[in-house]
């Protein structure tokens, strides 16, 4: 239970809800056991033959109060804990959604999407239930079990009673014996429920590529065996309980049978009367609900404890990137870079994925790196902007340690367009407007403009007002690409960084977009990644990398007078841009 005594903080803050919440089970139990005690003594005196009419409506009366006190009191009670129990589920939810957030992007190249949004949904779930009907359960179960045990040894017969309560030993081994039984399986039943939720989730994403290599039923079959190892960890849960619940009633039973027989005898050498034997017997009901409740209350425990575990490996990991101890005030970002002898390994790789990288970017220059696919252009500035740190070398931010600036200050002043255009199920508008807390229409218009995108979204029939699909499924390449860019452009960043952004655009519309950006961008500093000369060959500087090297840096024309790389892709992209012509 060390996985729930974590929450102990949140328990101690709403302890006033939590007492008079408690305070209302206890007076509904009260009232629960004024029942049979009214009955008993209108059961004595009918057979004393002192029954009339003003007495028999007078133990109605009672019989009434009391039901109306057990209405309000358990109303007030599951306003109080169900109550806190939500909230618990919201809190829980937004810290573990505002944990997400910070995690870096190692960690979540280690996780499946549909286990993360398991936890967020089933595993809460079964904390909330936990400190909700659980609690109650528990409450409930000490109280009433404890006062129906004292009332019936004060009131009836304490020989009775300690038949009554022969098979509690038998309980409290069944309890232990089944606890972390079911703890152990309700956790296998959370982790496969979350690889299946992860399966469907990556064919809904991914449908266009499962029907157009038509894996429709290799799909199936795929999901047919998740589904099928869910129900078997969801049925193995499900026996247990199923053997479980009836153990617990027949211990019941075997009260009750002793009761029976024992309370008989007693009766029948008027030991106890008849009255004393119908209340007994009442009270032995009542105590089926908090028999039972031991049962409820360890499986629901058990489930709580095995998600508040799952939940704590998560909120217990520490992100990677955050601000250092001697992070600086640094307000805003002017532009100027300074990469200094650096080498980078990703996490778990041996091999250096950036060797020996030494570069200056000075503010409002227009910087271009190119190359082949893997030379290491993305990994450098995805360092830029600490998606993950450095260790070997430095980078520097006008003249301050990367590592020195707030995260927040240098995420916003670095305006980063990735290969990987990833747009929202939202607006048109709110995917442009996605980096601003408040912006306007005309700023929203311009960056479209500026982006070569505001035709493509004028002739929708809702214009910026479209919804697009999920990660803008509904667009083509070219049109999700300069969404991206007019989502980067908005925010006016001191630093620009285009990963090969202009891929799937045509050559006129790239040539427009970029005469846009030199006209936006004075003062600015630009950072380009493109496979195409055509792209970069107006930069003020020109970086050529190969296996995570820098092997040639100029302008365009100082490369060109070097028999080099470049050079050689300068003249084998001209050639296919001639045969395509003539073609």
């Amino acid at each position: 239970m060390r996985d729930l005594w974590t929450l102990r903080g949140f328990v101690w803050r709403f302890r006033w809800k939590y007492v008079v919440g408690i305070l209302s089970i206890v007076i509904t139990d009260l009232s629960q056991l004024a029942i049979p005690w009214t009955l008993g003594r209108l059961t004595d005196d009918l057979n004393n033959g002192f029954g009339t009419s003003s007495l028999i409506w007078t133990y109605i009366g009672w019989i009434f109060l009391a039901s109306v006190g057990i209405f309000i009191f358990r109303y007030l009670w599951r306003v109080m804990i169900f109550g806190v129990a939500r909230t618990l589920e919201y809190e829980l939810r937004n810290k573990l959604f505002t944990h997400y957030q910070k995690l870096s992007p190692h960690w979540y190249s280690k996780q499946k999407t549909g286990d993360l949004m398991a936890h967020a949904t089933n595993d809460l779930q079964a904390i909330r239930f936990t400190f909700g009907g659980g609690m109650v359960i528990m409450i409930d179960t000490l109280v009433l079990f404890s006062l129906t045990i004292l009332i019936m040894v004060v009131t009836i017969d304490w020989k009775l009673t300690l038949i009554g309560m022969l098979p509690l030993p038998v309980m409290a081994f069944i309890a232990i014996s089944f606890g972390s039984k079911i703890y152990d399986r309700f956790r296998d039943a959370q982790e496969a429920f979350s690889g299946l939720t992860d399966r469907v989730q990556e064919n809904i994403s991914g449908m266009r590529v499962v029907k157009a290599f038509a894996q429709e039923e290799e799909q199936e079959r795929r999901f047919a065996e998740m589904n099928a190892f869910n129900f078997m960890r969801n049925m193995r849960m499900a026996k247990l309980q199923a053997f479980f619940n009836p153990l617990v009633q027949w211990v019941t039973g075997v009260s009750y049978l002793l009761v029976l027989s024992f309370g008989g005898i007693l009766v029948i050498r008027n030991q106890i009367s008849i009255g004393d034997f119908v209340a007994f017997n009442a009270y032995l009901g009542l105590l089926i609900g908090p028999i039972m409740g031991i049962g409820w209350m360890i499986n629901i425990f058990q489930r709580g404890a095995a998600s508040m575990s799952r939940i704590n490996e998560i909120l217990n990991t520490p992100p990677d990137i955050q601000d250092s101890p001697s992070v600086l005030p640094v307000s805003k970002l002017n532009g100027s870079i300074r990469i200094e002898s650096l080498t980078f390994r990703y996490p778990g790789s041996k091999e250096a994925a950036l060797q020996d990288i030494t570069m200056d970017i000075q503010q409002g220059q227009t910087v271009a790196l190119i190359g082949k696919t893997g030379s290491g252009k993305s990994t450098l500035v995805q360092l830029l902007v600490r998606m993950y740190d450095v260790k070997e070398g430095s980078v520097h931010i006008d003249g301050n340690a990367i590592q020195d600036i707030p995260l927040a200050v240098l995420r916003r002043d670095i305006g980063m367009v990735p290969q990987e255009n990833f747009l929202f199920s939202e607006t048109i508008r709110d995917n442009i407007a996605f980096g601003l807390d408040r912006t306007s229409e005309r700023d929203v218009v311009q960056a479209a403009e500026d982006a070569q995108v505001r035709d493509n979204i004028e002739d929708f029939p809702q214009q910026y007002d479209t919804m697009l699909g999920e990660r803008g499924v509904t667009l083509s390449g070219g049109q999700k690409q300069r969404l991206s860019i007019a989502r980067a452009l908005i925010k006016h960043p001191p630093i620009l960084v285009l990963d090969d952004s202009l891929s799937a655009v045509d050559t006129k519309t790239e040539e427009a977009l970029l005469e846009r950006l030199k006209q936006k961008r004075q003062g600015l500093t630009t950072i380009m990644i493109a496979h195409r000369v055509s792209t970069v060959q107006h930069a003020d500087q020109i970086i050529v990398m190969d296996e995570g090297r820098i092997i040639e840096q100029g302008t365009h024309e100082q490369l060109l007078q070097h028999n080099g790389v470049y050079r050689n892709l300068y003249e084998k992209q001209q050639l296919e841009e001639q045969i395509s012509g003539e073609i």
